[in-house]
């Protein structure tokens, strides 16, 4: 059986650990086995964000050498697999005996719904959820991963879930890493808009696959006093969301 390492991220970690714990209960129902290296840590993608390209190179070495006995690498989020997967090869020149290592990591890591539906052929899930949901696409998992139509693959197989078309589901929530810190007023207006386009679907929930856009979408919505629910894709598909 391949072996799968799950890299849970920071703000999964420190936030909303249940994000982690969803993850690992469907790559069992995916048939694998996953473990979680207790020395994780960040991926550095605030680094990369800062400028900060030394120290970005020392989170990405690190992370290859505690994952090299894994198969795969499966990340519940966008930006954190983009960062690793599209990104930490442009950090290492092609002569670095490093390099190697950290090509190797990024060619390995998967976003989660990507791995469950490409790699792992899960098209269903064992969920149920009463009531309508909007999905959000994050920038980096759509972009960087092409992540797409795999979570709303697996989102249409949830007992009771009616999908609703969010419009301009595409478009940034204001979030961005660093850019809601450096432009905080166009960062609340993002999120202004998105918040008037999830209220415009009637869903009773809006579901993400990167745990950055929900921070920003739930605390605007708590803040304006909406019950709008947020939670994280796999928090859905595990069951986890009521």
């Amino acid at each position: 059986m391949a072996k799968v390492g799950l890299f849970v991220t920071c703000i999964v970690n420190t936030m909303r650990p249940e994000i982690g714990f969803a993850s690992l209960k469907l790559l069992e129902q995916a048939g694998f086995e996953a473990e979680v290296p207790r020395d994780q840590t960040c991926c550095g993608q605030p680094n990369m964000n800062g400028g900060d390209k030394a120290g970005a190179k020392d989170f990405a070495l690190r992370l290859a050498k505690l994952y090299a006995p894994y198969d795969y690498v499966v990340v519940p989020s966008g930006s954190c697999a983009g960062t690793i997967r599209t990104h930490y090869p442009d950090l290492f020149d092609e002569n670095d005996a490093d390099g190697e290592l950290v090509r190797a990591l990024a060619a390995k890591t998967w976003e989660l719904t990507s791995f469950l539906t490409d790699v792992a052929g899960m098209k269903e899930v064992e969920a149920r959820f009463d009531g309508a949901l909007a999905y959000h696409d994050s920038c980096a998992g759509l972009r960087e991963l092409k992540v797409k139509q795999q979570p709303r693959t697996l989102l249409k197989s949830v007992e009771g879930l009616e999908l609703k078309d969010l419009p301009d589901a595409e478009v940034c929530c204001g979030f961005g890493g660093l850019f809601c810190v450096k432009y905080p007023d166009v960062s609340g207006e993002m999120v202004r808009k998105k918040l008037a386009d999830i209220e415009g679907t009637e869903a009773r929930a809006v579901a993400m696959g990167d745990a950055g856009c929900m921070l920003n979408i739930e605390g605007a919505l708590a803040r304006k006093g909406s019950d709008i629910k947020v939670w994280h894709v796999a928090e859905v598909l595990a069951g986890l969301a009521k």
